[in-house]
């Protein structure tokens, strides 16, 4: 069969590709009007949603969904996780990520692997201590699901936490309940309203339809084998993608360029993906055959730190002339952007930085530092005050908004009808 043409793309065409490829060319409904085929739409769309346990703002996996659906009740979300049928479950899949149920036995290979490099306290239980395990199991696959701390105390085996060498102090429990949880053995009937995970066994969460699907998660042989695993991996972080090189779609599921090369190999010959070049990028990139390809997108959105359309910091570089990095690790002193930024995205391309926090207990979203890039015009600074008050108002804070965005007609780069960012 012979090679497709190589597509030739100009970045802005990429740029808007992968912006309708991650939902941001759709239609969004009416603020608080956003249903379960909303947030569905949004699932198929991106096909990971990332976990933080870090609350700055709102939970990271709140934050996506507000990006292209402005307000909606995180209910939806809630519900989607936790209750049957579940439209998304918890496993590692980008990090810790929310998923398609369909998508879990794809990862059999990690949960494979997991038993032998999972991370030290987990493997160290797992070989020092199996009758805990063992005992561990049981307990979640008769009464769970359950919590760590409920399990603790099931067990009577509530252990001192003290500091040591290990980066978590988890417990014995915790970690033989990770141990379980990484390796596929137990899994997650989602969280409580502390953000704990709720352990459970593969048959309480496993979804009744379609039937291949809940055989796949209960008999591990029934699974896909790391061929196919690679290439549907494959095939989803294209579709996410739009259009992308071998680093964008093997970061999508965290693979190795061994792993995703065949599976590239593969879809091209099977006309899901076609060779691209896109202006100014040095490395080929390939372009989901069924990705739309619109002439123009006009979006507003604050896009959490760990939204897909920003995780490889290379690609956001490369399509949107913007450097971006989380500092909440950084030192205060060394700080740039702030501690928790949020980039703001306007028409095609991503115009601002915004350090913000929701002040809860003031009950206002304070808005400490917004850093501009070049020739932005003033309709961006209104649209992101717009999407702040939007905010505000989403997160239940009844003071609004406190802080300047920072713009200034004064600056020279800003003028009226300006471009935003590269052109």
């Amino acid at each position: 069969m012979a090679t497709p043409a190589t597509v030739r793309l100009s970045t802005v065409q990429a740029r808007r590709i992968a912006l309708a490829a991650q939902g941001f060319a759709d239609a969004r409904p009416a603020p608080w009007t956003a249903t379960t085929r909303h947030l569905q739409r949004v699932v198929d769309r991106v096909g990971i949603v990332q976990i933080d346990s870090v609350n700055v703002v709102a939970r990271s996996q709140y934050l996506p969904f507000f990006a292209r659906l402005g307000p909606y009740d995180t209910d939806l979300l809630d519900r989607a996780r936790d209750r049957s049928p579940r439209r998304l479950v918890e496993s590692w899949a980008h990090m810790a990520s929310l998923i398609p149920p369909s998508t879990w036995p794809l990862l059999d290979f990690r949960m494979r692997r997991a038993v032998e490099e999972s991370w030290g306290g987990m493997q160290r239980v797992a070989r020092e201590h199996p009758g805990l395990v063992e005992a561990v199991l049981d307990e979640v696959e008769r009464n769970g699901p359950l919590t760590s701390r409920a399990l603790e105390l099931a067990l009577a085996h509530d252990i001192p936490r003290t500091r040591d060498s290990w980066g978590w102090n988890w417990s014995i429990v915790k970690n033989a309940l990770e141990h379980l949880f990484w390796s596929g053995q137990i899994t997650s009937a989602g969280r409580n309203s502390q953000f704990e995970r709720r352990y459970a066994s593969l048959a309480l969460v496993a979804p009744r339809t379609p039937p291949l699907v809940r055989e796949q998660w209960l008999h591990p042989a029934a699974r896909p084998s790391e061929a196919e695993a690679y290439l549907e991996m494959v095939r989803i972080a294209a579709r996410s993608h739009g259009v992308g090189t071998v680093l964008c779609l093997r970061d999508y599921f965290r693979l190795k360029t061994v792993q995703v090369m065949p599976a590239i190999e593969a879809l091209v010959a099977r006309g899901v993906l076609l060779p691209a070049r896109i202006e100014g990028w040095d490395k080929p990139a390939w372009l989901y055959a069924g990705a739309r390809r619109p002439r123009a997108v006009h979006a507003e959105a604050l896009l959490s730190p760990f939204d897909s359309l920003v995780w490889q910091r290379e690609r956001t570089e490369a399509l949107f002339d913007l450097r971006y990095r989380i500092e909440i690790y950084t030192p205060v002193e060394k700080r740039v952007h702030g501690y928790y930024v949020l980039p703001f995205l306007y028409g095609d391309t991503l115009v601002a930085r915004c350090d913000l926090k929701a002040d809860r207990a003031a009950g206002v979203l304070r808005v400490n530092q917004v850093t501009w890039q070049p020739r932005v015009p003033q309709a961006a600074a209104e649209a992101l005050e717009r999407n702040l008050a939007s905010m505000a108002d989403w997160l239940g804070l009844a003071g609004g908004v406190q802080g300047s965005t920072g713009w200034s007609a004064n600056r020279p780069e800003a003028r009226p009808g300006a471009q935003p960012g590269p052109q």
